[in-house]
């Protein structure tokens, strides 16, 4: 029985899903489930998705959104019907496969190795011997919204926007269990909930809880979805996640 299950939310990626890719990996490692989530497509996703969904449905299956409800959403819901199937490790990757799939076997030996951690994050850091290939545009954008997260989270994280990461089931059940007050940036929402949760009491700081893990390889896909106002839009996220969970935090 597979011990762990990955969220891939889809949203009109017809021309983008790499179709062996995901059965090539579902067949080579029967330990992994597959859950896709098309958010409301209105292209050829949802069909391309059932097809891929039963060719192999022991290892995939499809929740199909009644309509487009954002990545935020998306994520959260696939990861909620990810836990009714009580897997160890729940998480979820970006349908262009930027990150790859057999990454998610690194993830999974970091979490058997470490009992503390709860979450894992793909950081793209462009270190020699690494193969991240990101746009000059996007690197910097993301440096400067980087910086700006860890200001207002109090804790140095060098890459929240990764669309790969995963968590200890029993983590991800509070971390996703209502819905996110954000849109562009539900990413960096999740640890501002860990913080919050773990509050003045808690054993051991968030640092200590979650793993930026380095990518080996990252491939910035034709197609994205980002457009520079989505820059605005997420810094007005980033003040909701001050107001929500951060600053309550630090005055106590």
């Amino acid at each position: 029985m597979p011990t762990a299950t990955i969220v891939v939310p889809c949203f009109n990626e017809a021309k983008r899903l790499d179709l062996a890719a995901f059965e090539r990996y579902a067949s080579d490692n029967p330990e992994t489930s597959l859950l896709f989530v098309d958010d409301g497509s209105t292209d050829e996703t949802g069909k391309i998705l059932e097809g891929l969904v039963a060719r192999m449905p022991d290892r995939a299956s499809l929740l199909a959104l009644e309509r487009n409800r954002g990545k935020a959403e998306a994520v959260r819901r696939g990861v909620n019907r990810a836990l009714e199937g009580n897997p160890h490790y729940v998480g979820y990757w970006d349908a262009d496969l930027a990150t790859p799939l057999p990454v998610i076997g690194e993830f999974r030996q970091l979490l058997d190795d470490h009992p503390r951690l709860q979450m894992i994050m793909g950081a793209r850091v462009q270190l020699l011997g690494r193969r991240i290939e990101r746009s000059a545009l996007r690197h910097y954008a993301g440096r400067i919204a980087a910086t700006a997260i860890s200001s207002v989270l109090g804790l140095r994280v060098y890459d929240t926007q990764c669309g790969a990461k995963l968590f200890r089931a029993p983590a991800a059940r509070e971390l996703f269990r209502e819905p996110f007050c954000t849109r562009w940036i539900f990413d960096a929402e999740i640890i501002a909930r860990l913080i919050a949760q773990l509050g003045a009491s808690a054993d051991s700081p968030a640092r200590d809880l979650v793993y930026e893990y380095p990518l080996h390889a990252w491939m910035d896909i034709r197609g994205s979805k980002i457009r520079p106002r989505d820059y605005l839009r997420a810094a007005v996220d980033l003040a909701r996640i001050y107001r929500r969970y951060v600053r309550g935090v630090r005055n106590r």
